[in-house]
């Protein structure tokens, strides 16, 4: 996949790049990343690329004009791309969304700064706006490389373990289980004994009923909508009985 990031701050991107699964993405040759910085296209001496928003308010918006010019070079770069902007008012990213994109062959990565982009530019020149969550940041740049890094444990050749990118968090809708590993006994809590049982039935039965009451708990949301089967309906229900026992 070939990836294009439209950026003030081109140094921040390639920088967060060199390490770990995205490091090795690259190194693989399973990605591609390249950045334009809208400054070069600039109509100043000054490098202006923002300017006052009509009608008032605090603030700075990022120039349509200036734009639409990085987009372009950015589309030469990447003819087939998804144009996706970055912002607080775009579809919340989720993991079937990063599936969808990862099928993609290229990506332009808009990363907007300051108030935001003139939505002319975003009429005209994107196809999709994506937000990462509902938080306020300084920039696009962590939320492009979010969705690059998302995107990208997806492609095969990624990731050490194929299986790993099918068995996380919100693949299935649902929240992970919760991990264990060595020592067995650390400060008096021991690992669950279903976990060193080699029983693998029981344990994929429990992964699947922690992974319910996981996210019945903490993000109810997600189960919203979602009918439940007979058999995830009886772990949940069993997880909930094992929970207020505990606190009894």
């Amino acid at each position: 996949m070939k990836i294009v990031v439209v950026t003030l701050f081109p140094e921040l991107v390639g920088q967060v790049l060199e390490f770990g699964v995205l490091g090795r993405a690259l190194r693989r040759g399973v990605i591609t990343v390249e950045t334009v910085n809208p400054r070069q296209y600039a109509k100043d001496v000054h490098g202006t690329v923002d300017d006052r928003p009509y009608g008032g308010g605090p603030g700075m918006v990022l120039r349509a004009d200036v734009l639409a010019q990085a987009m372009l070079e950015a589309q030469r770069r990447a003819p087939a791309s998804r144009r996706i902007a970055l912002a607080a008012d775009g579809e919340r990213l989720t993991q079937a969304m990063a599936a969808e994109l990862a099928r993609l062959p290229e990506l332009v990565l808009v990363a907007g700064r300051y108030e935001g982009l003139d939505e002319r530019f975003v009429d005209a020149c994107t196809d999709q706006c994506i937000c990462v969550g509902d938080v306020v940041l300084s920039g696009g740049e962590l939320p492009a490389l979010m969705l690059i890094d998302a995107v990208t444990r997806l492609l095969p050749g990624t990731l050490g373990d194929a299986d790993s990118a099918v068995q996380e968090s919100f693949t299935d809708g649902l929240l992970d289980w919760p991990h264990y590993t060595r020592p067995e006994v650390w400060d008096g809590l021991a690992v669950p004994a279903v976990l060193r049982s080699g029983d693998h039935s029981a344990i994929e039965r429990w992964r699947r009923k922690q992974a319910l009451g996981r996210t019945w708990q903490r993000r109810p949301d997600l189960l919203e909508g979602r009918t439940l089967s007979e058999e995830e309906q009886m772990l949940l229900d069993e997880y909930l009985a094992e929970r207020d026992a505990t606190q009894l």
